[in-house]
């Protein structure tokens, strides 16, 4: 199933880079944040890979939702972020990321977060997370393992560069995190997954499909992400809820705290 996620995400990538070298042309949906037809255009293909290798798990995906599109989850099932950083994107900055994640009983088993701009993708199965370095041809050349590092005496944070709060800023003064990195997309997980960082505080709105990939690399890496009561976070998807797609806040460890 891994090579199959790959391998559609660098589908997805192709498309997303070939909109991106021609300029894209934003519009708006009902929430306020933006659409390319970058995103549309990725999730088409990650859609097509997905129907066809694996027919009978149903795909909660971000643009198909926004159109009311949300099949019935009754076992495992996809959450698709096809184009991760919008927003960067449309600023020509290099973090965006594809997002493609396995859902079982509410965790994440398996994820694949791919950084088009960057040329690297990350996976994480079980317990094996890895980099993979990405030619211009959108073929994987070489990869490694990569783990969670110990906390070390200064830890370092990472924060969203669209999203910081206040309580972000209050979390990172309390704790004592001198040096702290921001940063846009799912790259926050997979900075910590491989030891580049240590702690992601979120208290602003994410939704599933923007989380789910990274926590996957992050959690095969060692780390986790916790709730605010300190549980690990769960992608449950209650359809009686209108807002049955959002995260609540969170805080994602690269050593798990004790």
């Amino acid at each position: 199933m891994l090579e199959s996620l790959i391998a559609a995400a660098l589908s997805a990538g192709r498309e997303i880079m070939a909109v991106h070298a021609a300029g894209p042309q934003v519009t708006y949906k009902n929430d306020c944040s933006p659409v390319t037809e970058a995103d549309e255009r990725a999730e088409e293909v990650i859609l097509s890979a997905l129907a066809r290798d694996f027919p009978r798990i149903p795909v909660v995906a971000e643009e198909a939702a926004a159109s009311g599109h949300i099949p019935e989850i009754k076992g495992d099932f996809f959450l698709v972020d096809p184009l991760d950083g919008t927003k960067e994107f449309i600023s020509d900055k290099q973090d965006f990321t594809v997002n493609i994640a396995l859902i079982r009983d509410g965790t994440p088993v398996l994820g694949v977060v791919y950084a088009p701009a960057l040329g690297v993708a990350w996976t994480g199965e079980k317990e094996t997370a890895r980099k993979l370095f990405i030619s211009g041809e959108f073929e994987s050349v070489s990869n490694h393992s990569i783990r969670c590092r110990a906390k070390p005496p200064m830890p370092v944070a990472v924060i969203s560069r669209s999203h910081c709060t206040p309580k972000t800023e209050a979390f990172v003064a309390e704790n004592g995190l001198i040096d702290s990195i921001s940063i846009g997309s799912s790259l926050k997980f997979c900075m910590l997954a491989e030891g580049a960082a240590d702690v992601y505080p979120r208290f602003s709105r994410t939704m599933m499909w923007d989380t789910a990939a990274g926590d996957a690399v992050l959690r095969a890496a060692g780390g986790i992400t916790l709730d605010m009561a300190g549980l690990p976070l769960r992608y449950e998807i209650n359809q009686s809820n209108d807002d049955m797609l959002a995260n609540p806040d969170f805080i994602a460890w690269g050593a798990p705290p004790r």
